[in-house]
């Protein structure tokens, strides 16, 4: 299921709210034509997180603003030691499933992150990355052009017709 901005969820007050709106009071910033498929974690930072425009984040996405082993440096050195880093996201960009971006790191426009992804570096626009660590795999375009001949012209249809023409195509009855 695929929750846009039109989707009524409780916030931290137990008010309805979009789910955009629910991020945004978190402090997150988001642009325009946000949409998700699941639970994803902003972090106890998420006001340093800057998502644009048409971003699309599939299930179990977390965004990871501080760095938790600084708990082994205050033991170990007796300071008060913490370290973040902000996380921007460019415009019309997927994330896929499982997938974990690293504070600091900055995700350019028109990119893919395939599913169960640790992004630790800055992954430049029209990219395909992915893997652990993620690494660039192909421009936007080679993904195109692998991928057309097997593109389904679906997305306007009703789950019915989407369900007849997948039947067909795969000969299933």
């Amino acid at each position: 299921m695929i929750f846009k901005k039109k989707k009524n969820i409780g916030d931290c007050n137990n008010d309805n709210v979009s789910i955009d709106e629910k991020y945004r009071r978190l402090g997150v910033k988001i642009g325009k034509n946000f949409s998700i498929t699941g639970e994803v974690s902003f972090s106890s930072e998420p006001y340093l997180i800057t998502l644009g425009d048409d971003v699309r984040l599939s299930s179990n996405v977390n965004f990871v603003t501080h760095d938790g082993g600084m708990h082994v440096i205050r033991q170990y050195k007796d300071i008060p030691a913490d370290s973040f880093g902000k996380i921007v996201v460019g415009n019309n960009v997927f994330i896929g499933m499982n997938s974990i971006i690293m504070p600091g790191v900055n995700i350019g426009n028109n990119v893919i992150i395939g599913a169960g992804s640790i992004v630790t570096k800055d992954i430049p626009d029209n990219s395909v990355a992915c893997g652990v660590p993620a690494k660039v795999i192909e421009s936007i375009d080679d993904y195109y052009k692998k991928n057309k001949d097997n593109i389904d012209l679906t997305k306007n249809y009703t789950q019915e017709e989407k369900k007849k023409y997948l039947l067909d195509k795969f000969k299933i009855s």
